[in-house]
């Protein structure tokens, strides 16, 4: 492509805003941000990165970075929700843009990945371009959950999370969508502090746009360090499917509902003092997992990716009790909102009497 060509094609995509919620990335916030930077000059990027309330150096970095910088802001997300953030960026700084891209600072990126995405949308015409994902560890245990996220243990077959080829699809991890496409439906439900992408991409299909998903910017992922930490990611992840359940009634996955078996199973070893069978569902799906945790170690030769089994099951375990705690909290607020609002009033005068 000769030169006359290059700023064309950079200078017909107009504005392009970056959002990056974040709360205490100060381990990957500079690098993520100096990445996407480098490309801000050429494609006329406007970068801002929606800090939670960080506690740790992250809003000093960043702010030192905005100070040499213009195209880079910091913006404040008082309620701490990467929905919220994103939204309110919109808001705040979309005007002009064609195309919302949304990054996460617990991640890293390829090289151009913004040009990268904006290529694929002029050759496809995609609303929204999401991609894949590939889980790097550190530590012993990291290594063990990226092995695990990056199986069919941890990840279920999701298409994003093993496709590096390019095709249609109803769901993705998002990175760029037109802000036309974005506004038409609203942008994220701000009620959702998990699984909000999914829920934006249910009613991003249902009014007829369309997504695509690329293996050619591909994002690298950092799992969570320690098994609680998975447990409780991975249940608010479950509890926020469960309420996209609800709100949906779509794109419940042969997954999930394999997934949902693993809390009773879990819950039925409480019987086990009447009699020892009711703990054969839950040791089958333990050795389950720890077997082929084992078997992923073997293949990859890395001894601490043979303990995938016991990231998986803090995962699988975490996503299964928040789907049900998801559903029930979603039963109790139809509940309420079906119920007639004298009665609603008494119910919470007697919680309060209590």
């Amino acid at each position: 492509m000769n030169q006359g060509s290059h700023e064309s094609y950079e200078s017909s995509t107009g504005p392009v805003l970056v959002v990056i919620p974040c709360l205490n990335e100060e381990q990957h916030v500079e690098r993520v941000v100096t990445k996407l930077a480098t490309e801000a000059d050429l494609i006329n990027l406007k970068i801002v990165v929606a800090d939670g309330g960080s506690t740790d150096r992250t809003r000093a970095i960043v702010a030192r970075m905005a100070e040499t910088n213009h195209r880079i802001v910091l913006m404040d997300n008082p309620k701490r929700v990467q929905s919220v953030a994103v939204n309110h960026a919109v808001r705040r700084y979309g005007g002009g843009a064609r195309f919302l891209v949304r990054v996460d600072a617990h991640a890293d990126y390829p090289d151009r990945y913004c040009k990268r995405l904006l290529k694929v949308q002029t050759r496809t015409r995609a609303d929204s371009v999401v991609v894949s994902m590939h889980t790097e560890g550190h530590t012993c245990f990291e290594r063990a959950a990226a092995a695990a996220q990056n199986s069919i243990l941890g990840n279920g077959g999701a298409a994003h999370r093993n496709e590096t080829g390019g095709r249609w699809v109803d769901h993705g991890h998002h990175a760029l969508m037109t802000i036309d496409a974005f506004r038409a439906v609203g942008g994220y439900d701000e009620t959702f502090t998990h699984n909000e992408d999914a829920e934006l991409d249910a009613r991003l299909t249902a009014k007829g746009f369309h997504i695509y998903l690329t293996g050619e910017a591909q994002v690298t992922y950092y799992p969570r360090g320690s098994a609680a930490a998975l447990f409780w990611q991975y249940f608010n992840i479950g509890r926020g499917r469960a309420r996209n359940f609800l709100k949906h009634h779509t794109n419940t996955k042969l997954r999930h509902l394999v997934l949902t078996a693993v809390a009773p199973a879990v819950c039925l070893l409480l019987s086990v003092p009447f009699s020892g069978i009711f703990a054969l569902p839950a040791l089958a799906w333990a050795l389950g997992c720890l077997g082929y945790g084992l078997a992923l170690g073997v293949r990859q030769r890395d001894a601490c990716a043979a303990a995938a089994g016991i990231a998986a099951i803090a995962m699988q375990a975490g996503w299964s009790f928040g789907f049900f705690a998801g559903l029930k909290a979603g039963f109790s607020e139809n509940g309420r909102k079906s119920m007639p609002e004298a009665e609603q009033k008494a119910t919470a005068n007697d919680r309060i009497s209590r």
